[in-house]
């Protein structure tokens, strides 16, 4: 059977999903699972992207062991991270992780050369301390020599895909959170490049999701025993999960809930005035060149961390659990950078309570309901914000990816908001990658065709806030 493989990796897993049209309706098969993680190395958070790359290989064969027939593939992962090459094609610097604490007060030193404020005026993108542009700008005060020997930046994505291809590109989508794109000319900002002393020659031009990057490498494809092309797909994997919201449209919000949150609207134009700085929302790229007018939220990464260091034996008891400290009221700003990186998340929740003043919570309970109940009005503060900059309502927020599971995080967004809100589909990211993929293949006609087909071959359902919230 032909198939397209979806290459979905984020910052704790990967996986191969494999997708096929079958009577007009798209089907998929989780092909291979793989773990993902950044570690320290000499003091620094970063990623192992030669284990990256192996598992991928190592997923491909796999796919074959099941009879599949790759023709194309397409990868997409967390943004804002990258690689510098050199002109034998080595790695100047390790590929840190954003997490990693080295851009600590960077944006402070980046503002003596431009304002954030006129910064949002040339790129639109939300000001969070860990975007590329603040990262390449600590490198160029602390590590010249890496920039200096630099022939190519390439993103993570676009990296994988040289080392499975050979070819260097950039693609657009993740590129954009960098904060180094314009949503004018819809490439590299140069003249901002060069601004910051960054070497312009690194930034190769900026390739749109559908393009070709190339077929796998002769070593490869006498390794696997077959080719495919690969495609550049919305690298980024909200760019991916964004092309898979069904339900994109003028009356819904969509919420792209995974180890981040990521919550907005789609639009054909940035909007890079004065209060979407205020409101401090971000225009990032879309497919076919739409703008994904979102904030960034802390996400599932809170309770990720919380669930392993407090031990669950499955999500019925986490449910239980928070429920149980339903009395402890207080909320905090899940986007505090407490709650980025902590030895203990556990512990950062009660740092932060200290820190402002707030009634202390006594018990693992609490703190998990305190979680639960702090991203439910976080959410909501994003919709009332985006219907204040837009001067619009929105009746529906479509939340899609592994979150969307999260039964009592649901309950609790449709009690908060006021909202009707709808679930699926699950494997958001990897159907979005799945679609670009089928659409340069012309499999399918375009993107509105896709979400069509999205409704009819997943599961999307609505949330019934009073389910565990009554218990």
């Amino acid at each position: 059977m032909k198939v397209c493989i979806a290459v979905d990796i984020g910052a704790s897993s990967g996986r191969l999903i494999a997708g096929y049209l079958q009577d007009k309706i798209l089907k998929t098969q989780e092909i291979y699972r793989f773990k993902n993680g950044f570690h320290e190395q000499n003091g620094h958070f970063v990623w192992d992207l030669e284990h990256l790359f192996n598992e991928i290989v190592n997923g491909l064969k796999v796919t074959k062991q099941k009879d599949l027939e790759p023709i194309s593939l397409g990868i997409d992962t967390w943004a804002v991270d990258y690689v510098l090459l050199d002109k034998d094609d080595k790695l100047t610097a390790p590929a840190y992780a954003y997490r990693d604490s080295r851009i600590n007060g960077i944006d402070k030193e980046l503002y003596k050369i431009i304002s954030a404020q006129d910064l949002y005026k040339r790129n639109g993108i939300q000001k969070l301390a860990f975007n590329t542009i603040y990262q390449l700008y600590e490198q160029k005060l602390h590590d010249p020599k890496a920039l200096e020997c630099a022939e190519s930046f390439l993103m993570i994505p676009d990296y994988l895909n040289f080392k499975l291809t050979g070819i260097k590109k950039n693609e657009y989508t993740n590129a954009t959170t960098s904060q180094l794109v314009s949503p004018t000319t819809e490439t590299w900002d140069y003249e901002l490049i060069s601004k910051l002393g960054l070497p312009q020659k690194i930034f190769k031009p900026l390739c749109k999701p559908g393009t070709s990057v190339g077929h796998l490498k002769s070593e490869l494809v006498e390794k696997l025993g077959f080719d495919l092309e690969v495609v550049m797909v919305t690298s980024h994997d909200t760019a991916s999960a964004v092309v898979a919201a069904p339900l994109t449209s003028n009356s819904h919000i969509y919420l792209s809930s995974g180890t981040w949150s990521l919550m907005g609207i789609e639009r054909k134009e940035a909007d890079c005035s004065q209060l979407s700085y205020v409101h401090n929302f971000t225009n990032e790229g879309g497919y076919d060149y739409r703008y994904r007018y979102l904030k960034n939220i802390m996400g599932l990464w809170i309770l990720q961390n919380l669930r392993r260091e407090i031990g669950f034996t499955s999500f019925e008891d986490v449910y239980q659990k928070a429920l149980s400290g339903k009395a402890y009221t207080t909320i905090v700003d899940v986007n505090d950078d407490l709650f980025l990186a902590p030895p203990s998340m556990r512990q950062a929740f009660i740092d932060y309570c200290n820190a402002h003043n707030l009634k202390e919570p006594h018990n693992d309970n609490e703190i998990l309901f305190c979680a639960y109940n702090s991203l439910a009005h976080c959410y909501q503060n994003v919709v009332q914000e985006i219907e204040s900059v837009t001067s619009k309502t929105y009746d529906c927020i479509n939340i899609i990816g592994g979150g969307s599971q999260d039964k009592l995080l649901n309950s609790m967004i449709a009690d908060i908001t006021g909202k009707i809100i709808l679930t699926g589909p699950v494997e958001g990211t990897a159907i979005g990658n799945l679609c670009v993929q089928l659409i340069k293949l012309g499999l399918i006609a375009d993107l509105e065709s896709a979400r069509k087909l999205i409704t009819q071959s997943f599961a999307i359902e609505k949330v019934n806030s009073k389910d565990l919230l009554a218990k």
